[in-house]
């Protein structure tokens, strides 16, 4: 497997993750406080939406990738 081929799976791969999810969250600490023995923090989830065109735009180069190595 060459490397073209192996980006161009990755690419429709994560096209097909993103229709498939749309989106994903994490979570970021922002704030941290030691007063003493006392230790604070704020943890936030943030969330992430994958644009659609996005997603498909990456099966497009990856199946184009697949189709002009051939």
């Amino acid at each position: 497997m060459n490397a073209a081929k192996g980006v161009a799976l990755v690419l429709i791969l994560c096209g097909v993750l993103g229709l498939v999810y749309g989106s994903f969250t994490y979570t970021k600490e922002t704030h941290d406080a030691k007063i003493g023995p006392i230790e604070l923090s704020i943890k936030d989830k943030e969330t992430v939406n994958e644009p659609l065109w996005a997603s498909v735009a990456a099966i497009v180069a990856g199946v184009g990738l697949l189709v002009v190595r051939k």
